[in-house]
């Protein structure tokens, strides 16, 4: 009779365990589908769009973070290729999960539908070396917020960022001073005033010509791997990156495309983002600051390196850094005091 129960049991438990379903958990699986879709923002409508490229059935989950995406119930679902309007809240900042039969990955609108900035960008969903992915919502790269809305306020706060680092000088702030983020609890400045061109006098800058132009932007990306006060800044940024408390970050300057470009370029390599992936990055600056500074650079054409991001300004600095320090790795490590475990850890899916 005991022998009779004892096999029951058994049974049960295996029969239990056999037909258990695996928990559903949001993240990277299978192929990187992230390569075929993009979260983009109608500008005619303001409403959100999946650009989508696949085959097969595929469905569109979505939340007010990673950690909340709500896998019960589909926004949008289909069976090809397309555009598709979520059926979502277009107010608050959106994280969706896409799955499909190669594979599942987490999307969302790189940079941030804001009306009074141009280049506030997320630095999640970014391809590492090693097949792992940046974390969406976490860390946040920007130009000025001089002129942000109160509904931008309010979008940023639902977030919510908690910490801004602002790389300008004094004198920088002063003439454009930030909003202020009603969930932000930290403000830093780290000035960093190799990358402040506006510090000269613009009788000066306006005598520039094109080549002109273009050696002074390689100096300054040159200076912000070797100008000693500079180095103190970015080391103070890591600093606060490596405390999960202050999470969500924003990090900017004035156009968010040197000082912050390059701040940019040295978080994602401490995540073991190739060069070409994180240059990508860098360079994108330029399709989002066109509408700021275009005008500009159609009046003094000689000047246009100075509103632009180019490979070789980022570049001059990778030089520098592997001349003084053999990799990019080194100077992390031992001159910033990045502790590129707890970065991977705090960061990457």
């Amino acid at each position: 009779m005991k022998k009779s129960i004892l096999f029951t049991g058994i049974l049960f438990v295996m029969h239990t365990s056999c037909n258990q379903q695996p928990s559903v958990t949001v993240g990277y699986a299978g192929e990187d589908i992230s390569r075929n879709a993009t979260i983009l923002r109608d500008q005619n409508n303001n409403q959100i769009v999946l650009d989508l490229k696949t085959e097969g059935k595929w469905e569109l989950y979505a939340g007010p973070s990673v950690e909340k995406i709500n896998l019960d119930k589909p926004v949008a679902q289909g069976t090809s290729s397309g555009r598709y309007q979520p059926d979502i809240d277009t107010t608050v900042r959106n994280y969706f999960e896409l799955v499909t039969p190669s594979g599942k990955a987490i999307l969302a609108e790189r940079r941030l539908p804001l009306q009074g900035s141009y280049n506030f960008r997320d630095l999640g969903g970014i391809r590492t070396r090693d097949g792992r992915y940046t974390q969406w919502g976490k860390v946040f790269r920007s130009d000025d917020m001089m002129h942000l809305t109160e509904k931008d306020l309010d979008y940023l706060s639902k977030i919510p960022i908690k910490t801004v680092v602002d790389f300008r000088s004094e004198t920088e702030i002063k003439q454009s001073p930030d909003q202020k983020i009603p969930s932000v609890s930290n403000s830093y400045i780290y000035a960093i005033t190799p990358g402040n061109i506006t510090s000269l006098p613009f009788e000066d800058i306006a005598r520039l010509t094109t080549q002109e132009s273009d050696s002074l932007m390689k100096s300054v990306n040159k200076q912000l791997v070797t100008d000693s006060s500079a180095i103190e800044q970015y080391r103070k940024f890591f600093a606060l990156l490596q405390e999960e408390e202050n999470i969500p970050l924003v990090f900017h300057c004035t156009a968010g495309k040197d000082r912050t470009g390059y701040g940019a370029y040295l978080f994602l390599s401490s995540l073991g983002v190739d060069e070409q992936t994180a240059l990508q990055d860098y360079l994108a600056s330029n399709n989002y600051l066109a509408a700021k500074y275009g005008s500009y650079m159609e009046k003094y054409p000689d000047l246009k390196p100075l509103f632009e991001v180019r490979p070789e300004y980022l570049k001059t600095a990778i030089d520098q850094i592997r001349k003084e320090h053999g990799n990019v790795e080194n100077y992390l490590t031992n001159v910033l005091n990045v502790d590129i475990e707890k970065m991977r850890e705090l960061y990457l899916y």
